[in-house]
């Protein structure tokens, strides 16, 4: 089966006397503004393709033309050129009887302003959709009252929408899409007439259903907070044109311009990048195998405080000049017997919200470690903090423990002779290098 799910190509949406001569002008280059006397650019050569399973979501502000591509998405507009196919079928050549069927199966709609059949119960209208495609009563009440559990009003089965909260309104349109059993909805700023607490909740809600139903959802939004939160991947509008199209790090990270930097300057950064987004290669480490003077060295060339000890590129834990001094001068070689196995450690995919507080807790950097605990990436402080802050990174890795280079001077002289003189590791031990 096809990983594409949908697939926009082209799109062109002119509203006006004379569309088609405006999609051929702007086609040969002259602005929106330009063609304003034939008609209102709404969209202008969109294309995209979202795959099976993930939230794709379309963003922009007021009049950037979001909502006018969704609705050519399921055949509510006809595009004044371009295509747009679902699973395959060409929606803008079908048929009426066709669209109807790729409603009906194919894609179902999420509204912002919930549009219940305020005269039917909670659970009518969650089985509204299976009544249209001729579902016999009992398996659509069944099937409704399992989705309704799902979005936690399986007590309201009986109750009518004018008894309900709005987000408990939302929370029926979104079971009501969900119970169609298509394996797209569209959702058209669902959440944006709700209240922040419930819209926050209606967001955590969808990425749970998402992840349990495995359905592809192409969200319509202004927030670009909720967009961050909620897509896989995102496309940013503007005047009728996506100026960018990846995931929410990438556009975090390396906006596409202007625009796009100063809609993403207030995010918080902190829920939408990963570790992965923000780590250093784990170049400061050293293998067991080396044993201590390896470790000496390392230190030594590297003029760090600190390295990481690994086993097979798997972490064992980190090593400090300190540990290394005593070793040396107790005549210790096996490396595993100085490593501090305690280090922190983080998952590739943990947002920078959930490892701030870890990062100050440790003098290291964050191990960032796979499910096998091997060492793929470090987070020196400094990169988190330059991360955090929107600095651009740098492209080497952030040294462990930068040592001042009055330390540098002193240090470096002494390493190369403590592994043959006791009396240079002591003279350290009494502190005449600190």
């Amino acid at each position: 089966m096809s990983q594409t799910a949908l697939e926009a190509r082209n799109l062109y949406k002119v509203f006006g006397r004379n569309p088609q001569q405006a999609v051929r002008r702007l086609k040969s280059g002259e602005t929106r503004t330009q063609v304003t006397d034939a008609g209102t650019a709404a969209v202008i050569d969109a294309s995209f393709t979202v795959n099976r399973g993930e939230i794709f979501v379309i963003m922009g502000l007021s009049g950037s033309g979001k909502s006018t591509i969704i609705r050519m998405l399921n055949g509510l507009l006809a595009p004044t050129a371009g295509e747009v196919s679902i699973q395959g079928r060409n929606v803008t050549t079908a048929s009426g009887a066709e669209l109807r069927d790729i409603r009906r199966r194919s894609v179902s709609m999420v509204f912002q302003h919930f549009a219940l059949l305020p005269h039917r119960t909670v659970i009518d209208n969650a089985a509204y959709a299976l009544e249209i495609q001729g579902v016999g009563k009992a398996e659509r009440l069944e099937r409704a009252r399992e989705i309704l559990g799902k979005v936690g009003l399986g007590d309201r089965a009986d109750a009518y929408p004018s008894e309900l909260s709005g987000g408990m309104r939302q929370r029926v349109g979104l079971a009501r899409a969900l119970t169609a059993g298509t394996d797209i909805l569209l959702m058209d700023e669902a959440f944006s007439a709700l209240d922040p607490l419930i819209r926050r909740e209606m967001q955590e809600q969808l990425v749970e259903l998402q992840q349990e139903l495995g359905r592809t959802i192409i969200f319509i939004t202004h927030d670009l907070n909720e967009a961050m939160f909620l897509g896989d991947r995102i496309a940013v509008m503007r005047d009728g044109r996506i100026v960018q199209q990846g995931t929410p790090e990438e556009i975090l990270t390396d906006p596409a311009n202007d625009y796009v930097a100063q809609f993403v300057q207030d995010v918080d950064r902190t829920r939408v990048l990963t570790a992965s987004a923000v780590m250093e290669p784990p170049h400061l480490t050293v293998p067991l195998s080396a044993g201590v003077r390896g470790a000496l060295r390392v230190l030594r060339e590297e003029q760090v405080s600190a390295i990481f000890a690994v086993e097979n590129r798997r972490l064992v834990g980190a090593v400090t000049d300190r540990a290394v001094i005593r070793a040396v001068k107790a005549g210790t070689t096996d490396l595993r017997s100085i490593v501090d196995t305690s280090v922190l450690t983080v998952g590739p995919d943990d947002l920078l919200t959930d490892i701030v507080e870890r990062a100050v807790e440790t003098p290291v950097p964050l191990a960032v470690v796979d499910e096998n605990r091997r060492l793929i990436g470090v987070i020196p402080r400094v990169t988190l903090l330059a991360a955090l802050g929107n600095v651009p990174p740098t492209t080497r890795e952030m040294p462990i423990i930068q040592t001042p280079l009055e330390m540098v001077a002193e240090f470096t002289p002494l390493v190369d002779e403590m592994a043959d003189s006791a009396v240079h590791a002591e003279a350290v031990e009494e502190g005449s290098v600190r």
